[in-house]
């Protein structure tokens, strides 16, 4: 069975299946130390009401069969466990079966914290992990040479993630078209990084050159992915360079890395050193027929994703099944123009006067104080954060959390709090809390030498009215 395998790409097979396990293991971590106060048995999005709405069917979980915020803490340590062991290479210390046994756990456990994860866990990210996860359990391990078949499916994957992004930026904001999206999308972006100020204040002409490079990236190298060799290694690599700037320049979560992942397992490396034996070894008859088998599966549920590639309507991030196992992706078709931040605050007055003085919440992530520098967390995904981007832009993306958000804060509830960079009130509650919208934008040379400033603020308007504590038993 020589054209099962594909020993040019051992290499690549190692460093994906080694970072992909990196990226389950910080997926699980974070999920062990956030959910308490987002989805918890207290949470803003409680699991348990959740499941009561949703049926297996439609968001199969482990948690359908039971649910306790200790169990769930359970699960996600257990986890990150399991993906630390594989990330050290556990996976090739054990007969193929047991290395298959191990991807497949990771997938379905992950999977079963997603499907109750509601607007925490709505990114594209989350189905992009699951569907090269998925994958991951069919690549094989050191037995047996890197299945040429999935590695194919590899490559059809990183072609959707890139190429719909690309396609639904040309149908999307003009900008994209004229070149000037990069004028506004370091500063407006969900979550800076520390060199997003840098980014931002590079000159024009560079930020449409970055564009182009964007649409070239996106829209030409994915294509060349399905070429012969070395031209789809050097067309993986450039994608992977593109992705290694969006890390620089911005806070993704693990987009960006999984995607480098995807692009490296497409790299060639027969020209930098000889492949192992056990990277052209026969598989066993049953692996093969398996990898076929979901090939096949794979190709057949394509149907929908390349229909919404081809459709003028493109939706961006979206999943066709609740298995999350061949999806749509594409992010960023219109760019925000004008950054909107909501900051909340609190006080220890039992009524408000314009003499009240009010003390800030910070959050590790997202802008707040305006010297203080962005700093990077990806590919740590801080959820609340980022739905804090969300709701400035509407309200209407808060109105199932950000209450209860609120009446944690005035009942000094440590799980939230853990959530935030400083709590202001670490002694007592305070006795009413208020949110304003602001419009941030990065300071100029100047102004960061003078002030030390990195945002310059003003206040628009409210977004909550000062707001008490209201006992749980009156409502």
């Amino acid at each position: 069975m020589d054209w099962f395998t594909e020993s040019d790409v051992w290499l690549g097979r190692l460093v994906f299946q080694r970072m992909l396990a990196v990226l389950y293991l910080v997926a699980f971590v974070a999920a062990a130390r956030q959910f308490r106060a987002l989805m918890g048995e207290r949470g803003m999005t409680p699991v348990p009401d959740f499941l009561r709405r949703a049926p297996f069917r439609k968001a199969p979980s482990v948690f359908h069969w039971r649910y306790s915020d200790g169990f769930f803490a359970l699960w996600s340590w257990a986890g990150a466990l399991l993906a630390a062991a594989v990330a050290a290479g556990a996976a090739d210390a054990v007969p193929l079966g047991a290395a298959m046994a191990m991807w497949a756990v990771l997938w379905a456990m992950y999977l079963s914290i997603v499907n109750v994860g509601q607007t925490w866990y709505s990114f594209g990210w989350e189905s992009l992990l699951l569907e090269t996860g998925f994958l991951a359990v069919f690549l094989g391990n050191g037995d047996t040479g890197p299945p040429v078949l999935v590695m194919w499916l590899l490559r059809w994957l990183l072609f959707r993630v890139e190429f719909g992004a690309g396609l639904i930026k040309m149908r999307g904001d003009r900008c994209w078209r004229d070149l000037t999206c990069l004028y506004y999308h370091h500063e407006t972006q969900p979550m800076p990084g520390p060199l997003s100020w840098f980014f931002h204040r590079l000159p024009k002409p560079l930020h449409r050159v970055e564009t182009a490079a964007n649409h070239f990236a996106q829209l030409v190298l994915p294509v060349l992915l399905f070429t012969p060799q070395p031209v789809a290694t050097w067309a993986a690599l450039g994608i992977a360079v593109t992705q290694l700037w969006l890390v620089l320049s911005g806070n993704f979560a693990w987009l960006n890395w999984l995607t480098v992942a995807l692009a490296l397992s497409a790299v060639d490396v027969s020209w930098l050193a000889d492949a192992p034996a056990s990277a052209s070894a026969a598989p066993p008859v049953w692996f093969a027929v398996l990898t076929v088998a979901v090939t096949v599966f794979v190709a057949y549920r394509s149907y929908r994703p390349v229909r919404n590639l081809l459709s003028r309507q493109q939706l961006m991030n979206t999943s066709f099944d609740p298995l999350h196992l061949v999806n749509s992706y594409g992010a960023f078709g219109s760019v925000t123009r004008v950054r909107r931040e909501i900051v909340i605050e609190g006080t220890d007055a039992a009524v408000a006067t314009p003499d009240t003085v009010w003390r800030e919440y910070e959050f590790r992530g997202k802008p707040g104080g305006v010297r203080r520098l962005p700093r990077q967390f990806a590919p740590y995904h801080l959820r609340l954060d980022w739905l804090m981007w969300f709701a400035a832009l509407s309200p209407g993306y808060a109105r199932s959390w950000f209450g209860p958000f609120v009446e944690r804060l005035l009942e000094n509830d440590p799980d939230t709090l853990r959530l935030l960079r400083h709590n202001p009130f670490p002694d007592a509650p305070p006795a009413l809390v208020r949110a304003r919208l602001f419009q941030y934008r990065f300071t100029t040379w100047r102004e960061l030498r003078e002030t030390g400033a990195w945002w310059h603020r003003t206040e628009l308007r409210d977004f909550l009215p000062p707001t008490k504590a209201v006992r749980r038993g009156t409502r």
